[in-house]
């Protein structure tokens, strides 16, 4: 039965992370739109959007014919994997060991690759490929996010609304200050994709092995919990090992 903490979790999860891939995929179109022309930037983010429907309507009805167990399973560790990868690198940078994520030095190294390209013949062809590739990348993660985290208990859809609500937000700031989204804390945001994905990959993959978690969907508030407090001491340790190496 779908409980009010299954839904909530699955849409934050959902929108956090498509916010983060879309501010991303933004950025490059925002460089290509200003750099060379919005025709290319349009055009290559159209192509890549409308192959990412056409593989969303072609491998997502195959999803209902894998059995429950299998799908929470296998959902559960890919989630495990994909959370854990961003949360590394969050601790890492929360910690000072990598440099910060960082839109603004983004967008200035991607617009002058494209006005150094610009002297080129088939200029409109790379910035466009350069628009379409971003769309098509982030997209797919985007995807990725939105079937791991609503499919194992039916909430496809409403994961979907809430990346498709990250999609409206970053495009209506974009379009409105024309610039990259360099105020959106990005890389907090990234520790708590991290964290949420993390969580849910656990979940999953207890219910997968037939776990029966205390509390049942409330597993994923104390798993998240958990995950907080422990990603929280390592960023501590992280800093104090990195100070003394300095």
């Amino acid at each position: 039965m779908t409980t009010v903490t299954a839904l909530t979790s699955t849409v934050s999860a959902a929108f956090l992370g498509s916010l983060v891939e879309v501010v991303e995929a933004f950025t490059i179109v925002l460089a290509v739109g200003i750099t060379r022309s919005w025709r290319p930037a349009l055009i290559g983010s159209g192509l890549a959007f409308g192959l990412l429907v056409i593989l969303v309507l072609v491998f997502g009805p195959l999803i209902g014919l894998i059995p429950l167990h299998l799908m929470q399973y296998v959902v559960g560790c890919l989630l495990l994997l994909f959370g854990m990868r961003w949360l590394r690198k969050a601790i890492l940078r929360s910690a000072g060991v990598i440099p910060l994520h960082d839109e603004a030095a983004a967008f200035a190294k991607e617009t002058d690759l494209l006005a150094r390209q610009a002297a080129e013949r088939r200029a409109d062809y790379i910035a466009g490929l350069a628009a379409f590739k971003a769309v098509l990348l982030e997209g797919i993660e985007v995807v990725f996010i939105v079937i791991a985290v609503g499919s194992a208990r039916g909430l496809t859809l409403y994961a979907g609304l809430g990346a498709l609500a990250a999609v409206v937000l970053v495009v209506a700031l974009g379009t409105a200050f024309h610039k990259p989204l360099t105020r959106i804390p990005e890389n907090a945001l990234k520790f708590a994709v991290g964290l949420l994905l993390t969580a849910f990959g656990v979940f999953w993959l207890g219910e997968g092995l037939g776990a029966a978690w205390p509390g049942a969907d409330l597993a994923i508030l104390y798993i998240l919990a958990v995950l907080g407090a422990v990603s929280a001491a390592t960023v501590s340790l992280a800093r104090r090992a990195a100070g003394k190496g300095h």
